[in-house]
């Protein structure tokens, strides 16, 4: 299928705007790079750079799902296998990339992936990407049939080794790393959820606006428990800061923020429908 038409073969406007979208954060860093913009280490900056969006572009694939059934956008789904396929391709941009760090040393890649345990969590996670992006295509989901929906269940696990790998890399700057955890635990509290309690596909008002309200808290619980394990600091001398602004916007809140206004827009679209189209109760 060409990645701008739908199923029926027409242009689909939406999938258009997003696949020239994935292209933009590549091309800003392949720009960059000459015109010096990636500071005193570069290939450095990039590689980090294209391991984010990695992330991002694979959290997108993962949240069609939820934001599809919350905002009863179902041609939302058009555009999840696009940003799934696009995860891969950075992250192969993102280990090439760190190969020509290590001036293509092959061995040496291979040497670092092994012994370092965040390398080694890394690469599985690629691996599993590259499972993902080669079942794909139309005629393998359909050869496939259940047991496709079965094996990208994966993604995931995948997802999972992702923060644990963008977190260990990240050392102490540790601030998007925790909101990427936190809006992890909202997918797959939202998963759970939705197995438990959603009606005809779709999960009351109240059970998003609990899950957003949980995942932020947890992200506060988390942090406070990092800085604890790590730099000894007072747990409740965190939680207060996450509160109160004073080193600035903290992840619980962003994580709160962001689960909140899913919650919001959920509630809208749902009170927007009419009266016999309503499927969960607020």
């Amino acid at each position: 299928m060409i990645p701008w038409r739908d199923y029926s073969g027409r242009l689909s406007p939406p999938k258009l705007i997003v696949f020239l979208a994935l292209f933009a954060p590549a091309l800003w860093a392949a720009a960059s790079y000459p015109l010096g913009m990636l500071g005193s280490r570069p290939l450095t900056e990039a590689i980090h750079q294209i391991g984010l969006w990695t992330l991002r572009f694979l959290f997108l694939a993962l949240a069609i799902t939820p934001l599809r059934d919350i905002l009863r956008w179902p041609s939302l789904v058009l555009v999840r296998r696009m940003l799934g396929v696009a995860a891969f391709a950075y992250v192969m941009i993102h280990l090439t990339l760190y190969a020509a760090d290590e001036a293509f040393d092959l061995r040496k890649v291979a040497s670092e992936i092994a012994l370092r345990i965040y390398l080694t969590i890394g690469f599985v996670a690629l691996l599993g990407l590259a499972a993902l992006a080669a079942t794909s295509t139309d005629a393998i989901v359909r050869r496939l049939g259940r047991r496709w929906s079965t094996l990208h269940r994966i993604a995931y696990g995948i997802a999972g080794l992702a923060c644990i790998h963008y977190f260990m890399q990240s050392k102490l700057e540790q601030w998007e790393p925790t909101i990427v955890a936190g809006l992890y635990l909202w997918l797959i509290g939202y998963r759970l959820l939705a197995w438990g309690f959603a009606k005809r596909g779709h999960l009351a008002t109240g059970w998003v606006l609990g899950l957003g309200i949980a995942a932020g808290l947890l992200t506060a619980l988390g942090e406070a428990g990092w800085f604890w394990l790590v730099l000894h600091v007072d747990p409740m001398r965190v939680l207060s800061v996450n509160w109160t602004f004073q080193a600035g916007v903290r992840p619980a809140p962003v994580v709160l923020a962001i689960g909140l206004g899913i919650a919001l827009l959920g509630a809208i679209r749902w009170y927007r429908q009419p009266a016999g189209r309503r499927g969960a109760r607020a």
